[in-house]
């Protein structure tokens, strides 16, 4: 394999386009065609195909971007490492799969302590589909998985649930949304706009159950995969939105949004998924032992 080729390839893949990638690598846009089909004609395989003025990645695209991406991540750890001074502590790495589903603030927060204790870790992050996080969590490519669900049933994939906690959920809206809301809270809610999590996300699934238990019909005026999309748009005052009451105060603050009241029988709860039955990796302990005796010390359950 010629190996610059795959650098194009993987420059068009991270960049975004061939134009974009031939400004970063200082080349023409026409080298950069001319090498990509090289590329794939090693391969025998297509990497990308058009969609519109876009490129896509193919499924083998995908698949050869995935290897592309730790083999130059590694050329440049490679890199640093020969470079910093002699004696130096190379850094331990902790790749952590974040499933989609979980909120970026709690993320951040659990991942702070791999960043800011004793031990020096270089945190590599790849946020995907939980079914995907897993198959790359079964053939070690990653150290954990943070998803809002545990390891699901039925998957062939030799890995055990940790659960970090659960917190309560709260309803926010922007002040302006919240003075037009009639009644005391969760009564509120009823005919109210409301943007809510995917319906085939755990969040989701739950809401729709507390909303029947409670008999409250919302206006629902979004559905969001992206929850942080969901809350941008709840903070431009399209409908009421929801958040773990563990990010009430950054909630507030970023949002600039008030709360409504939250529901002590919603639960969000936050598992680490990993390969150890016994977690001994450090930076999957410090993860783990943080969020239990820090984050989520006041919900659990």
């Amino acid at each position: 394999m010629n190996y610059k080729h795959l650098l194009y390839f993987w420059a068009v893949a991270k960049h975004g386009g061939v134009v974009k990638a031939a400004e970063h690598l200082h080349v023409t846009p026409q080298t950069i065609s001319g090498q990509i089909q090289l590329l794939e004609e090693h391969f025998g395989r297509e990497l990308f195909h058009k969609s519109g003025r876009a490129l896509e990645l193919t499924d083998a695209g995908q698949l050869a971007f995935s290897y592309a991406e730790d083999i130059f991540t590694l050329g440049s750890e490679l890199d640093q490492v020969v470079r910093q001074p002699r004696g130096a502590a190379r850094p331990l790495e902790l790749r952590v799969g974040i499933a989609d589903a979980v909120p970026k603030m709690v993320a951040c927060r659990l991942l702070e302590p791999a960043l800011q204790g004793e031990q020096a870790f270089k945190v590599v992050c790849r946020e995907w589909k939980l079914d995907s996080l897993l198959a790359e969590l079964a053939v070690h490519r990653i150290d954990l998985v943070l998803s809002d669900t545990p390891l699901p049933s039925g998957l062939s994939v030799h890995a055990f649930s940790h659960r970090l906690g659960g917190s309560a959920v709260g309803f926010y809206a922007v002040p302006a949304l919240a003075d037009r809301l009639e009644g005391e809270f969760p009564a509120c809610l009823n005919g109210a706009p409301m943007l809510v999590p995917g319906a085939d996300s755990a969040m989701g699934g739950r809401l729709a159950q507390w909303l029947s238990k409670h008999k409250l019909r919302p206006h629902v005026v979004g559905e969001f995969d992206d929850g942080a999309l969901l809350k941008a748009l709840g903070h431009q005052g399209h409908g009421i939105f929801m958040a773990p009451m563990v990010l009430h105060d950054e909630v507030c603050r970023q949002y600039e949004a008030t709360l409504l009241g939250q529901a002590s029988d919603l639960i969000e709860e936050f598992y680490v998924i990993s390969v150890e039955r016994r977690i001994t990796h450090p930076g999957v302990a410090a993860i783990t032992q943080a969020a239990r005796e820090g984050l989520f010390t006041a919900w659990r359950q």
